[in-house]
């Protein structure tokens, strides 16, 4: 976009949005506001500040300075007219479905959503008498055939979780569309950056800004998108309702990390695909899950919708490799620390064989024991070297059987 069009770019924006030096004597960064009681001059004011004002303290749970800043700044880089801070990416999908939806409502989702997701929805929906139905998420355009006129809510994650398969968001949301139904899409792998949200007809767009958002691995955080007034402020009373109160510590931590998530993300790539082409290279891996690689299933929708990519990908053992094998692999490893999350700095490796990846619909038929890693700022070079020496530590623990 060029300069003076009246939109600016996306990395200055990431750098300005939000931040209003102006309104705190010129700090930069907007101070931390820890609060919970504000006390008003008259029950006048009183009144009016438990109406929720934008941009008015009321109490502390429902937002500060702090928290309006972070909120001003994601809705800026999604495209969107609203964000929702709030204290996870999970805390988003729930108030968006418990928010919008009515007893009797019926809800699809894919089935390579996050883990917690799909269990609440096919475990704990039905207690709020809303029906959950889990979809193949490669379906497309073929949702349409799992209309009802009853269906409220599409769910989709893309990547998927674990498997890091593609969904067809434009098709999925066209349909819906059609049929007056919301899309709600966990965009947590994407970021704010990588992806235009509102372009793809997603109607809500959710975060886990734990990932990359905050980005130093220390904030639980959540945002949520959206462009409807209505169902904003719907959404607003849902998440006060249910308790859903970020701290202003963790808004002030996921707004300092989102003011570098450009120059991360770019050497989160750079060293991901340096590795993952290495790694699809060793006689050792069936396959590498990125669809960042020319060679993975999805590629061609994510050359499509996606500007970029990540660290985060997974990978197959062939079947000669055991899963105690692998797991000797995992605990060989020395730069590669063994942990859930991702997203920070580091680079991190868990296994996610066995009950780790469900997918009832679409089905999920590894080759081998499966991997997670998430590829952090260390030097690629030395990342190669460490997964090189456990990879030969496993291969003498399976000659010596």
């Amino acid at each position: 976009m060029a300069a003076g069009d009246g939109k600016k770019h996306q990395d200055t924006r990431l750098v300005h949005s939000g931040s209003h030096p102006e309104r705190f004597d010129g700090a930069v960064n907007p101070p931390v506001y820890r609060v919970s009681t504000v006390v008003s001059a008259d029950v006048e004011e009183m009144r009016h500040r438990a109406t929720h004002p934008p941009d008015m303290l009321a109490y502390g749970r429902a937002g500060t300075p702090t928290h309006w800043a972070l909120e001003e700044a994601i809705a800026d880089l999604e495209g969107y007219n609203h964000c929702l801070a709030l204290p996870s990416g999970l805390s988003g999908i729930l108030i968006s479905i418990l928010g919008l939806c009515a007893s009797g409502d019926h809800v699809l989702v894919a089935d390579n959503v996050y883990g917690p997701i799909r269990l609440v929805c096919c475990d704990r929906l039905a207690n709020w008498g809303l029906e959950a139905e889990l979809f193949d998420a490669s379906v497309g355009a073929g949702v349409a055939d799992l209309i009802r006129p009853n269906t409220k809510m599409i769910i989709v994650e893309s990547p998927g979780s674990l498997t890091f398969d593609m969904t067809d968001i434009p098709a999925v949301s066209k349909v819906a569309k059609d049929n007056g139904i919301l899309v709600v899409a966990d965009n947590t792998w994407a970021t704010p950056l990588l992806i235009d949200a509102p372009a793809l007809g997603i109607d809500i767009s959710v975060h886990s800004g734990t990932k990359y958002i905050g980005g130093h691995s220390d904030v639980a955080v959540g945002t949520l998108c959206l462009d409807d007034d209505d169902l904003h402020q719907r959404l607003k009373m849902t998440s006060l309702l249910f308790g859903y109160g970020l701290s202003p510590d963790d808004a002030y931590l996921a707004l300092r990390g989102l003011r570098t998530l450009s120059v991360r993300l770019e050497r989160h790539e750079e060293n991901a695909r340096i590795v993952a082409e290495w790694l699809q290279e060793r006689p050792e891996i069936d396959r590498v899950m990125y669809p960042a690689l020319a060679s993975d299933p999805g590629h061609a929708i994510w050359s499509r919708d996606f500007s970029g990519a990540n660290g985060l990908f997974g990978f197959m053992f062939n079947a000669s490799v055991s899963q105690e094998a692998a797991d000797r692999f995992i605990n060989a490893l020395t730069l590669f620390l063994r942990g859930f999350s991702w997203g920070g700095y580091e680079s991190l490796a868990m296994s996610t064989s066995g009950s780790s990846i469900k997918r009832p619909v679409s089905g999920w038929t590894p080759t081998g024991a499966t991997m997670r890693l998430h590829v952090g700022l260390e030097n690629p070079a030395d990342l190669i070297a460490d997964l090189d020496q456990a990879l030969a530590s496993m291969a003498n623990a399976m000659a010596a059987e």
